[in-house]
């Protein structure tokens, strides 16, 4: 079968990071990127205007959001890694940096966004592109590349464009028709007939160990690191993914009519879409159609059936109900298992399996590539499991992209696993572990399989993450040392200095979980609260959606102690509905964040990369009049700020130069300040017996006329 590797739209697998070679290692680096850039923009080549602007689904953002965003995220990376010093276009950079995951609390209204044209996003894509070769081309490369590297960021951002070269290509599906075009580089598979019949296998009971360390030669995100052992008791599953044909018989039984089969959230699904059949199935006098990526085909009854995860769960009761036996999606360990049994190796599933467009831009027949006594183990389209992501033993974000997973860990995003047609570079690695909302769609089928062990779900939220847990304790858990809640002291301490300051709006820059957005709509009519990371962010949501929120903190080494907070026992419940949270950054906000009464910076700026900046816009943001309120410690770190960046804490002219006299400088031209700094304490506690007590030095500045 190595006349697959031959064919000129195969993309390339992802480049060995562990070779001694570095000369060699660059040319593959940069081979990579290249192919992943310009497949990337022959994919939008398959939109014509409208292609760009129009919605595809109301959830997500238009296709030009996607065109543009993965050249900012590159960027965004170098920015943090330091490979560059500064940004390339700061406007594109706030407009295409985030809104990717579909939250409920996502800036997704369209009145906030001018799109710029096609054209313009193109020529920026070029820069960046012009720029991330300069790096690779000229930056010094000495040995092996691991994940504290700093071309680790080439790499994410290299394989956050494949992730996306798979998720636009959804979006393109789903795109009206009248807005796409055909294109040489993009032809589905062209054969097709009837579907075989599916019978179960059965796979033995194994012992399962994924142990992936970050000497692993080859990218990987956050989630796959770590150790993860199981037992896997004996199961059958189905030899082929369920086809359209096979998937037939349950609509046509009212399947999608039958609400018993249906979970509760699957029902919440059906009555939001109304769907009858699965989403890309079409109904016409000529009988049943699939629209694929760029046009409508006569239903291919032998490809795999696409459906998102309630579709797949509810098609298992029904086989459930026929058969009488114990039907269900596999778990993640069975998925292993099942690859495990089969044999297979990289090497094989890169030569033998609809992945990376090897074949073509579409699905193919099930029963075209056999993986051992089964088909498509890997490739062809996604599989839907049973479990929902959690983190393995010893997990870590990584410090350049802290949100990758951690707001996946929600009980609510189930792992896909094998890979589809378009998946390539980290995608087809076997320890990739990508996880999707159960109402989403991606080039995702199923298997199904028949055991009789329970399930089990491993029960991930947040307890993991310590940084958040000890932020929630900081903003809404008990006061140590009789010192009072600081986010509370905060907002109090300022209104009791501005009785007569307008309350429309206020911002608070740098919310973390969003103690001082609630403490602050106790007086304002409107709070937007802003963070760089989802991961607090998300939190302030919960809260705001009255939730209580479970978290655990440390009282000793891997002891711990469970708590919660709701916005109730606070007495902010009533006040919730007035805030609104939006991820961005500090030094780079969207245009529309402006026209507030009240800024807060509330131990911000000794935290940014490029505090200078952010106080240099910061007055446009505000209303005349208006008062910014900074809050901070001034602790200077080079792990946050460059040393070159810091506003003061060094001497200047051989005398001492302060961080007030730093802020007296910077912010003159359009602030005075309304009184002398006042300190205000806090403390953070780490452990039971260990705190951090600090001092923040407050400061109050009016906008000039």
């Amino acid at each position: 079968m190595h006349h697959h590797l031959e064919r000129p739209s195969s993309l390339h697998s992802s480049p060995n990071l562990q070779q001694s070679d570095s000369e060699q290692l660059r040319q593959d680096i940069l081979a990579y990127f290249l192919e992943t850039f310009s497949r990337y923009e022959s994919l939008f080549e398959c939109l014509n205007h409208n292609g760009f602007y129009e919605k595809a689904i109301p959830l997500r953002h238009p296709l030009i959001f996607y065109y543009g965003h993965t050249a900012t995220f590159f960027i965004n990376k170098l920015l943090l890694a330091k490979l560059i010093p500064e940004r390339l276009n700061p406007h594109f950079e706030s407009l295409f940096a985030v809104g990717v995951d579909e939250m409920s609390w996502d800036d997704l209204d369209d009145s906030h966004y001018h799109w710029p044209s096609v054209e313009a996003v193109y020529a920026y894509r070029q820069q960046v592109k012009a720029l991330v070769l300069e790096i690779i081309e000229t930056q010094p490369l000495h040995g092996a590349i691991d994940w504290e590297h700093p071309w680790w960021a080439i790499l994410m951002a290299i394989e956050h464009e494949r992730i996306h070269l798979e998720t636009s290509s959804v979006l393109i599906r789903q795109q009206k028709l009248e807005h796409v075009c055909s294109h040489p580089k993009w032809q589905p598979y062209k054969q097709h007939g009837t579907a075989p019949l599916n019978q179960l296998i059965s796979v033995p009971s194994t012992e399962l160990c994924l142990y992936k360390t970050h000497a692993n030669p080859f990218y990987g995100w956050d989630n796959e690191y770590g150790v993860h052992k199981a037992q896997v008791s004996a199961f059958a599953a189905s030899r082929y993914l369920v086809s359209n044909q096979e998937f037939l018989a349950f609509v046509e039984d009212g399947g999608y009519l039958n609400h018993e089969l249906w979970g509760e959230e699957g029902r919440a699904w059906l009555k939001f879409s109304q769907a009858k059949h699965p989403t890309f199935w079409q109904q016409s006098a000529q009988g049943w159609q699939l629209r694929l990526m760029t046009e409508l085909v006569d239903m291919p009854w032998n490809w795999p059936v696409e459906v998102n995860f309630h579709e797949a769960k509810a098609f298992c009761h029904w086989k459930s109900q026929v058969t009488g036996e114990k039907v269900r999606l596999p778990t993640e360990d069975e998925w292993y298992a099942l690859y495990q049994h089969t044999g297979l190796s990289p090497e094989e599933v890169q030569q033998y399996a609809n992945l990376q467009l090897s074949l073509a831009a579409s699905s193919c027949p099930v029963d075209h590539f056999a993986h051992g006594d089964f088909f498509d183990v890997q490739g062809n389209v996604w599989q839907w499991t049973e479990t929902a992501i959690y983190p393995f033993d010893g997990f870590e974000v990584h410090p350049l992209y802290d949100d990758f997973t951690t707001p996946t860990f929600d009980g609510q995003h189930h792992l896909i696993k094998g890979g589809s047609w378009i998946s390539s570079g980290n995608e087809i690695l076997h320890s990739a572990r990508f996880a999707f909302r159960r109402h989403f769609f991606q080039h995702a089928g199923f298997r199904y399989v028949v055991a009789e062990t329970d399930l089990n779900p491993i029960r991930s939220h947040y307890e993991t993450d310590k940084l958040a847990a000890e932020y929630l304790e900081f903003q809404y858990g008990e006061s140590y040392f009789g010192v009072a809640n600081f986010a509370k002291s905060l907002v109090e301490f300022a209104m009791q200095q501005l009785p007569d300051l307008p309350k429309q709006h206020a911002l608070d820059l740098g919310c973390a979980t969003g103690r001082a957005s609630f403490e602050l709509a106790r007086y304002f009519d409107q709070v937007t609260g802003i963070d760089f990371s989802a991961r607090f962010i998300q939190h302030g949501v919960q809260l705001a959606q009255k939730q209580t929120i479970h978290y655990n903190i440390t009282v000793e080494g891997e002891l711990t102690e469970h708590k919660a907070c709701q916005l109730a026992d606070l007495k902010l419940a009533h006040v919730a509905h007035k805030v609104s949270f939006f991820q961005g950054d500090a030094c780079n906000l969207k245009a529309d964040f402006s026209g507030y009464d009240f800024i807060l910076a509330a131990n911000l700026i000794d935290r940014l990369h490029h505090p200078q900046a952010f106080l240099n816009d910061i007055h446009s943001r505000l209303n005349i009049g208006g008062v910014l309120m900074l809050t901070s410690p001034y602790t200077w770190l080079t792990q946050h700020t460059e040393r070159s960046e810091w506003i003061g804490g060094f001497k200047k002219d051989a005398e001492k130069f302060s961080t007030l006299d730093g802020l007296k400088l910077l912010l003159a031209p359009h602030f005075e300040l309304i009184q002398a700094p006042t300190d205000i304490e806090f403390v953070i506690r780490e452990t039971k017996r260990k705190f951090q007590h600090s001092l923040s030095q407050v400061t109050l500045w009016r906008r000039k006329v």
